[in-house]
């Protein structure tokens, strides 16, 4: 993709996304994640009416007067976008690639921190970590992030959310608001999620394509799996065949669901087909 063409398509998501945080996420956005309470301000004479629980009392032995701490809501957060770039996301029957909406979600969510004053970071994962951008203001950087989830190129196609989730925990020690999107086609990550969510405030937001869900009956089939690579030939037309991959797939989305139910983390499902927008809305309000 050459500049002009990229510049044109971080334009479009731009004006299609910017348009939704402003007049639709951003008040919701505040009103779900509030700040992370008080913090410390100054310190200052004590006043007739203030709260002696909050008597400095080193200051006050010091300067023999009664001096209180000052605390202010401390409203500045950090939002970490983790995104899951690996092969199974490139992967649309309708009118969009997952990994299509999983963009122009993660520009929504970083336009509504922004109006927000909040910082956003973001983390581009396969079986590995493939980009990660540390946590800063302002619209060049978001644009800048939009830049990487249109452009960037993996090194790998398969999947790993457990290392992702290992290396958040590694990079961010102060809490965050953190989405991560994928299709969690991946299992043996419930460990360090419950270990994530822990200090961070973790939503996963899966998105999919209704035909990954059963398999139809084409008969002989060469296929390839997107991950590894590898093609075979499967008999679509065997019923235990087609079973068995849904079967596969359920397990999948069970797996996902109690994971996050279970650390205490929400979850959102988005079909390709379906409005983001809806599930958005619907999933902050029920938590605002």
């Amino acid at each position: 993709m050459d500049t002009k063409e990229l510049l044109k398509k971080v334009r479009k998501i731009e004006i299609k996304t910017r348009r939704l945080s402003d007049h639709i996420f951003g008040g919701e956005y505040h009103s779900t994640f509030k700040g992370r309470g008080m913090t410390f301000s100054e310190v200052r004479q004590y006043q007739y009416g203030d709260d002696v629980r909050n008597i400095d009392w080193n200051v006050t032995a010091r300067t023999n007067e009664p001096h209180i701490k000052v605390f202010e809501e401390e409203r500045e957060l950090t939002m970490m976008l983790m995104v899951d770039i690996s092969g199974s996301e490139f992967f649309g029957t309708d009118s969009q690639f997952k990994n299509e909406i999983i963009t122009e979600i993660a520009a929504t969510l970083a336009f509504s921190a922004t109006q927000n004053n909040d910082k956003i970071g973001l983390i581009l994962f396969t079986d590995d970590i493939e980009l990660y951008i540390p946590p800063k203001k302002g619209r060049s950087h978001v644009l800048r992030i939009i830049r990487e989830l249109i452009e960037f190129k993996p090194k790998s196609q398969k999947t790993d959310i457990a290392e992702a989730l290992k290396f958040l925990s590694n990079v961010m020690k102060k809490k965050a608001i953190v989405f991560l999107l994928s299709d969690f086609m991946a299992d043996d990550y419930r460990h360090n999620l419950k270990i994530a969510a822990g200090r961070h405030d973790i939503s996963g937001i899966r998105v999919y394509d209704k035909h990954e869900e059963t398999m139809p009956n084409l008969g002989m089939v060469q296929m390839q799996d997107q991950e590894t690579g590898e093609s075979m030939l499967v008999n679509t037309g065997s019923k235990s065949v087609r079973l068995g991959y849904s079967k596969h797939y359920l397990e999948r989305v069970d797996y996902f669901k109690d994971s996050f139910s279970k650390s205490g983390s929400g979850v959102v499902d988005c079909r390709v087909d379906e409005s983001y927008v809806k599930k958005l809305l619907g999933y902050f309000k029920q938590r605002g």
